[in-house]
């Protein structure tokens, strides 16, 4: 196996198998560790692994403002209109390039040639080309927040979107306890879910929020709620400064940098790409993305992902090199995108919004300038994500998970294979958390998800 755990008689204790020839001989997929290893005297449902939070519920002084506002605004069919926009937002798909809109165009004309051969249909062939372009592209509707939408989305999505962005920003906090920000910059911060998220988890540490927004009304709304449900100047978290453009100069960093649900706002891949480089050039320690849990939104994340990774070279001002610190495991190309059929990589988390606890399906990025010496202090085993649900049957916990060689990977962990301490903490995690392990660079096709 890749992972052999040979006794003083050089027989494998995992598979009994005497002087294994090769480590991809033997059974077993993972070494027993020791619980001083990884567990640091913690119980086995609280290992280092577990990011996962318990049911969210918003902050009392947010549910009251928002509860404040939608009365006062008294907005006409509100649950109807609400419903209707979280479907229409999970539903939405990037717009077709230009490039991929030229390329189908010219495939539907060799199709249509073949099919006739009339050196005089070339107008009719020009009309079929523009009529299937019309029929079979997507064609993405762009919102205005304005006041009226900006009502609806907070009755939408403010409880669902705060949630993402806490279990994501939580993961920060969980594994990098000594990372303490001062600054944040929200780029799309909508109704400031995101500053409300970063002040549950790091409190008065943060001395300077900017939050961006290209709707003005969206900001106004944003303020309300800071404010109670209303504009005063006694707000419930200070120094939060709203914009409408990202701030101008090109050295000014902020120890945290945000941008939950706008990147999938833009239409086009040059704009999408313009602001992600924007914001890693201003990001200080982490920049955190956050999108649906659709399959568009993860490969929105990844093209962020591949921009920040391979032209790490252009950004002459800082020379810390980026470092993936999650959900990824590893620099590699995605897993997911790779093999076919495309399975978005999502997590979920449990909120409570009134009258019904409700689930979040979010995909999220998260890269550091520093991740790896963090990685190295905290952490002496390698990371390896689940993701999917895990199945807990008798005498075994069946676990799909990322690994730190890209690979995707479905174990069955027991306690004889891989020890009781592994055991346990396999059954005490969930769905996004990491799981400790070693990891041997020549893992077995036969562990491979089928």
């Amino acid at each position: 196996c890749s992972y052999s755990y040979l006794g003083p008689s050089g027989i494998c204790q995992n598979c009994q198998m005497a002087n294994p020839p090769l480590l991809e001989t033997c059974q077993s997929s993972a070494a027993p560790l020791e619980q001083a290893d990884f567990l640091k005297g913690a119980p086995h449902r609280k290992h280092p692994g577990v990011t996962n939070l318990k049911t969210v519920h918003l902050p009392e002084q947010l549910q009251g403002a928002a509860q404040s506002v939608l009365k006062s605004a008294e907005v006409k069919s509100l649950s109807e209109r609400a419903h209707k926009l979280s479907n229409f937002l999970w539903s939405r798909k990037r717009a077709i390039e230009s490039s991929q809109l030229r390329e189908k165009a010219i495939l539907l004309e060799k199709t249509f040639l073949e099919q006739e051969r009339d050196i005089h249909t070339e107008a009719r062939i020009s009309k079929r080309v523009l009529s299937e372009l019309r029929r079979t592209t997507y064609h993405r509707t762009p919102l205005r927040y304005d006041e009226d939408l900006g009502l609806v989305y907070m009755a939408a999505r403010l409880a669902g979107g705060y949630a993402a962005a806490l279990r994501a920003l939580n993961e920060i906090k969980k594994r990098d306890p000594l990372f303490v920000p001062y600054s944040l910059l929200d780029f799309g911060s909508g109704l400031g879910t995101c500053t409300w998220a970063s002040h549950t988890l790091w409190g008065d540490s943060l001395k300077e929020y900017v939050c961006v927004d290209s709707s003005g009304d969206m900001n106004t709304l944003a303020e309300q709620l800071l404010g109670g449900g209303s504009e005063v100047d006694n707000p419930v978290i200070k120094q939060v400064y709203f914009r409408q453009f990202l701030p101008v100069s090109p050295t000014v960093q902020f120890d945290l940098v945000i941008a939950a649900f706008s990147l999938s706002e833009l239409a086009t891949l040059d704009e999408r790409l313009n602001v992600i480089f924007t914001l890693w050039r201003k990001t200080n320690s982490y920049l955190v993305l956050v999108e649906n849990g659709t399959k568009d939104g993860h490969q929105i994340l990844m093209e962020a992902r591949d921009i920040i990774l391979k032209r790490e070279e252009e950004v002459k001002h800082d020379l810390r090199r980026p470092s993936m610190f999650a959900p990824c495991t590893h620099e590699l190309p995605c897993p997911k995108l790779i093999k076919q059929p495309v399975v978005p990589c999502n997590f979920t988390q449990f909120y409570y919004s009134l009258p019904l606890t409700r689930q979040e399906k979010f995909s999220y990025l998260i890269i550091s300038r520093s991740a790896e010496e963090k990685a190295q202090k905290s952490e002496h085993w390698d990371m390896t994500r689940l993701i999917a649900q895990v199945h807990r049957r008798p005498r075994h916990v069946q676990c799909q998970l990322c690994c730190a060689n890209g690979e995707l990977k479905q174990l069955a962990v027991t306690a004889r294979r891989h020890g009781k301490d592994m055991y346990r903490c396999a059954r005490s995690s969930d769905w996004g958390d990491l799981l400790p392990m070693f990891h041997a660079e020549d893992d077995t096709k036969n562990d491979e998800m089928q």
